[in-house]
């Protein structure tokens, strides 16, 4: 009997202090979620209380019919595909470098995080300011190297804009994915290298042959990740250009936004952002299965 109230009292100890957290995720997180999901299947046009019209699933028919969404779709697919993708490269590339036996590995390793550090905020604004085009930095530096002779107006354009804020988002999440790609090859035993050049292969061979598929896993990782947090691109543009010029720049999450709160169509707002998550969920399972079938298969 003791030992049966000495277990009673624990687990109560225990439920006392995880309430705090339990109270603080139902407030924050799980009551707006769902709060959302039953406002998507009414007419809300106020974000005060009242009756309003159901609509069943018509605010998710009219997203789908939406050429405005297909458009943000196709910007914001464009922006996952190019940002992941050379992220991802640029990543390797830096992961290698930082791995390597340098002497200042340290310095290097310090400086690659500063982009990262950065506020996205402070992000945007800083490339603002470069591509700004009366007083930016990379129009005076084209100027004066009398590369360009007029000053450029790098947002103007809808295609080079969305361009631009890829470079900057680049620019700011290739230190993320170095760092993981990093984590991942100091998991590698050197000794399988060493025995890729005793048998003649060279740095290349040894990397596609031996380093790359035994960093699969975090690749895995990185690319569900990146493609989640670039599928739900917000902050960044709305500094940058404001999904603009010509809506150039919106994704499908600022859309969402401008849906929601400048129109205040806040039922169409919320089935916008359910219809995000299930494809960032539906991305997120084909990535892992993927990596759990080329993992069966290396296996085998």
């Amino acid at each position: 009997m003791p030992a049966s109230r000495d277990r009673r009292g624990q687990a109560w100890f225990a439920l006392a202090l995880l309430l705090p957290a339990a109270v603080v995720v139902f407030g924050v997180v799980l009551y707006p979620a769902l709060r959302a999901l039953y406002i998507s299947f009414f007419d809300v046009d106020s974000p005060m209380p009242g009756a309003y019209p159901f609509v069943g699933i018509g605010n998710y028919r009219d997203v789908f019919t939406d050429p405005q969404v297909w458009s943000a779709a196709g910007h914001t697919v464009y922006f996952t595909l190019v940002s992941t993708a050379a992220e991802l490269v640029f990543g390797m590339l830096l992961a290698l470098l930082m791995n390597a036996p340098l002497r200042a590995r340290w310095l290097l390793r310090a400086i690659v995080i500063v982009p990262w550090a950065l506020p996205t905020i402070v992000n945007g604004a800083m490339w603002n300011g470069i591509l700004n085009s009366q007083s930016g930095v990379l129009n005076a530096l084209l100027t004066q190297l009398h590369l360009i002779d007029h000053y450029v107006s790098w947002l103007g354009s809808p295609f080079l804009a969305l361009n631009l804020v890829i470079v900057a988002d680049v620019w700011k999440n290739t230190s993320l994915v170095a760092f993981f790609l990093l984590a991942g090859l100091q998991t590698i035993p050197p000794q399988l290298s060493e025995a890729a050049r005793v048998d003649g292969a060279g740095p290349v061979r040894t990397f596609f042959s031996v380093t790359l598929p035994l960093l699969r896993p975090t690749i895995a990782i990185v690319l569900v990740l990146r493609t989640m947090e670039a599928f739900k691109v917000f902050d960044i543009i709305y500094v940058m250009t404001g999904g603009g010029p010509a809506s150039g720049t919106q994704t499908v999450t600022f859309l969402t936004y401008l849906k929601a709160f400048s129109d205040q169509r806040y039922g169409y707002g919320s089935a916008m952002a359910y219809l995000i998550v299930i494809v960032i969920l539906a991305l997120s399972t084909i990535y892992l299965r993927l990596l759990r079938q080329s993992e069966m298969g290396g296996a085998t």
